[in-house]
């Protein structure tokens, strides 16, 4: 079976590799050093060592973590409860924005659609038009920064992993299930495993994960 931190390296995105290295302060709940940033990223979470000053700088510059200089060293850390804190905050602070975005936006809409009552192209209807856009698009970049900052959170992604445990232990369950049959019918009929899995369309490859 090929390991999950070797699957997790191809591919990664930088905002999963920013999760899994909160994924490590959390854990650990450590004050670490860059250097041993650069160790534990690739075997604990499979971020190559290239990338996690990057990834621990960005998070830094989103006050996702801290950094302290002591001596000649920077220390990096981040505690749960401290990143459920911003998070909480950050949250609230962009539905306040959006709910404002929102409600100049039916404003602007009502006001161009007073303006588009004689159906002249004016100055001021292509003015308002232009703000529209504006504000559609700043909307919809608030929509995915709220989206980002609620999929770091640390209850969901509990609830995320508790999600995929359970479906890692049906389907061993399942895998299980399948190697006893495939004993049964050697015993009871003879039966080599290659036929029982050529038969049932079994994988010869089949194994627990």
């Amino acid at each position: 079976m090929v390991s999950n931190i070797t699957c997790a390296v191809k591919g990664l995105s930088f905002d999963e590799k920013r999760k899994r290295m909160m994924d490590i302060f959390h854990e650990s709940q450590t004050p670490y050093l860059l250097k041993e940033l650069e160790k534990i990223g690739p075997k604990q979470k499979g971020i190559v060592s290239q990338s996690v000053k990057d990834v621990v700088q960005s998070l830094v510059d989103d006050n996702m973590c801290y950094c302290e200089k002591l001596g000649t060293s920077n220390f990096y850390w981040a505690f749960p409860s401290e990143a459920a804190v911003k998070r909480q905050n950050k949250t609230k602070e962009l539905e306040a924005e959006i709910t404002q975005l929102e409600s100049k936006k039916a404003d602007l809409e009502s006001s161009i659609a007073q303006a588009h009552l004689g159906r002249e192209q004016t100055d001021e209807r292509t003015a308002l038009m232009e703000e529209l856009a504006e504000l559609e698009a700043k909307w919809g970049a608030q929509e995915t920064e709220l989206q980002q900052f609620k999929e770091c959170d640390p209850a969901l992604m509990a609830q995320k992993k508790e999600h995929a445990k359970a479906a890692q232990e049906a389907a061993n369950r399942w895998t299980d299930n399948i190697f006893i049959m495939q004993s049964w019918t050697r015993d009871k009929f003879n039966m080599e495993t290659e036929n029982f899995n050529k038969f049932f369309e079994v994988p010869n490859d089949l194994d627990n994960v």
